[in-house]
């Protein structure tokens, strides 16, 4: 399969009605709803990766002993397949996330997934789901790449099986009253990544990690949580499920540096270079918790947003944190955070010129 890749594609025989489908992407949400296929892909040591198909959504059948619920041997991607006002169906950056995926792959000794067969698997299930691909501003299928070990043993060692699955769901905005700024937890004691750790990995560890401290940011009346460097307790890492960027003077743009502990975003660094074709000064540099009260107090600090594939930009408008809070500027949406956030849209919708070839059209 490494050499020429096939996804033989297998219809279901059952798909949902129209009126069904319909009514339910009348309000999708995010991750609830799921389309009809699925992609699979199996591997093992003596054959390699094989039996790449597209087929009817179904549960998996899985032994008790299997690897991944003793040893957590799981990674995944996110991305999203977008209906253009041509009709068009187009993904955006698909070969970026078939390279993370397979770096993430190589940090939790699992076997690297051929490029191809990625993004094969991807289009060929967002041609086939592409009645589940609404128009709208926020309207997508969120498609969900993963593998994981199901070797049936206990012994601890890297597994000999695995399986690549992707499954699609169409979605709508992330947070409720999307646009409107969040509020976020600065947590300091909690960590989700350490030096030498998994940090880096896109693997389900990481974000069970961090989920204590989200429900401490709810129990907060916060939306999401901001983490700090487990060494220090001071620099500003990243938010359970998005990176982070600061806004000084209106004119430079700072997000912490990538350093093993900090998920390398697709979204992060499409907005590096958007920003710096913009003309601000764009710095990858440690941005401290002291930092960002401080410039906050003074008023250098004029916007504040994450980013990421399931909320593309949103606007930070308040921080809270054990002993205080404080907002951000006006806690509105800033200029640059709307003007970023517009050109990304556009660009994943194919609504502006791509000089950087990020646009992939499916059908």
């Amino acid at each position: 399969m490494n050499a020429t890749v096939f996804v033989e594609v297998v219809p279901s025989t059952n798909p949902l009605k129209e009126g069904q489908r319909k009514k339910l992407l009348e309000d999708p949400g995010f991750g609830k709803v799921f389309s009809d296929h699925m992609a699979v892909a199996r591997w093992s040591q003596d054959k390699g990766w094989h039996k790449a198909q597209i087929v009817a959504r179904a549960p998996f059948q899985l032994d008790p002993a299997s690897a991944v619920l003793h040893y957590g041997q799981e990674i995944f991607e996110g991305l999203k397949a977008y209906r253009g006002k041509d009709g068009r169906i187009l993904l955006f950056r698909p070969e970026a996330n078939a390279r993370r995926f397979a770096r993430s792959a190589e940090r939790l000794a699992m076997p690297e997934l051929p490029e191809q067969l990625f993004l094969d698997c991807v289009k060929e299930l967002a041609r086939i789901d592409a009645a589940w691909i609404s128009q709208g501003d926020d309207a997508s299928l969120y498609l969900r790449p993963f593998m994981f070990a199901n070797e049936a043993f206990l012994g601890v060692r890297p597994s000999r099986e695995y399986i690549f699955c992707v499954i699609a769901s169409p979605s709508g905005a992330y947070f409720k009253g999307e646009g409107k700024p969040v509020t976020i937890w600065v947590e300091t004691e909690l960590s989700r990544a350490a030096p030498g750790g998994t940090g880096a990995a896109k693997c389900g560890g990481n974000y069970a990690a961090s989920l204590e401290a989200q429900a401490k940011a709810t129990k907060n009346g916060c939306d999401q949580v901001a983490f700090l460097d487990v060494v220090e307790r001071r620099w500003v890492e990243e938010l359970g499920g998005m990176n982070i960027f600061f806004v000084l003077d209106g004119k430079t743009l700072v997000t912490p540096p990538l350093k093993g502990t900090i998920l390398p975003g697709i979204t992060r660094d499409s907005l590096l270079v958007l920003a710096k074709e913009a003309g601000l000064n764009v710095e990858e540099r440690g941005y401290s918790f002291d930092e960002w009260r401080a410039d906050a107090a003074s008023g250098r600090l004029s916007e504040v947003f994450a980013c990421g594939t399931a909320a593309v930009i949103t606007a930070v408008g308040q921080v809270r944190y054990q002993g205080g809070e404080f907002t951000v500027a006006d806690g509105k949406a800033g200029e640059v955070t709307r003007k970023l956030r517009e050109q990304l849209i556009r660009l994943q919708r194919g609504e502006t010129n791509d000089s950087h070839g990020w646009v992939s059209v499916v059908a």
